[in-house]
């Protein structure tokens, strides 16, 4: 049993295949990660939720004093993505006992928290030392929340992972994915998910067209439907080098 459960803490895929979960190979790239900050640019129904869900409460149990926090727009998002975890712990056959637990929060006697907030910056500014930061439909969470959060990971070194479908390029979750410093990056397009048939995507395509297709379901970053220029094109028509003119 002892040994059992070293392998659990020491492999998150080893842990999440004792509760009846085969992840997916990208999956278990994410699970064993050390990456400080990784960014999951991930088409819908792919799985990028469970995969988070496993590794927040992987830290948890086996990390303690840990604060996990899970960040989406909205309450009822973040309540959803707990309640992923809440499942996984009950699936847990010999968990850490928990002092605490409601449909928002999780307190173990080990002295870990995960807590789900809603996108507010009034909410989550009273938080510090978080040991890992999920920010879930990244894509649609404001600059000015995600500028507030960052510092909350300053003292304790904790971990940063974002992830969404795309929505645009606009918004700080396509600056860091197109231009940002020091993130691993996992893009998964619905083609990669084995549980999604070709089938199903073929009628997406017919039913939703081009456009929304392929931010939805093959993680591309598109121009607004009504611009009148490509990012690229007006890109390429500015430069930062600027000549002095000699008077």
């Amino acid at each position: 049993m002892l040994a059992s459960d070293l392998a659990a803490a020491l492999d998150p895929v080893a842990w999440a295949k004792r509760l009846g979960f085969a992840p997916d190979p990208w999956q278990a790239d994410v699970l064993r990660s050390c990456a400080g900050r990784l960014l999951l640019n991930c088409a819908r129904q792919t799985g990028k939720s469970t995969v988070t869900a496993l590794l927040a409460l992987h830290t948890a149990l086996y990390h303690p004093d840990t604060l996990t926090l899970l960040l989406s727009p909205s309450l009822r998002q973040s309540s959803e993505l707990f309640r992923k975890v809440a499942e996984f712990y009950s699936l847990v056959a010999e968990p850490v006992p928990a002092e605490a637990e409601s449909a928002l929060r999780l307190e173990l006697q080990n002295g870990s928290r995960i807590v789900s907030l809603p996108g507010k910056e009034q909410t989550v500014r009273g938080y510090s030392g978080v040991g890992l930061l999920i920010v879930d439909e990244a894509s649609r969470v404001p600059d000015d929340l995600y500028l507030s959060v960052r510092p909350m990971l300053a003292v304790s070194g904790g971990r940063l992972i974002a992830m969404s479908t795309p929505f645009g390029k606009r918004g700080w979750f396509w600056q860091e994915w197109s231009a940002g410093k020091g993130w691993e990056r996992v893009q998964v397009a619905a083609t990669d998910c084995p549980r999604i048939p070709a089938s199903f995507l073929e009628e997406e395509r017919q039913h939703l067209g081009e456009w929304w297709f392929r931010q939805e379901y093959e993680c591309q970053f598109m121009d607004a439907q009504t611009s009148a220029f490509s990012y690229e094109a007006v890109m390429a028509a500015t430069k930062e080098e600027v000549e002095a003119w000699k008077l």
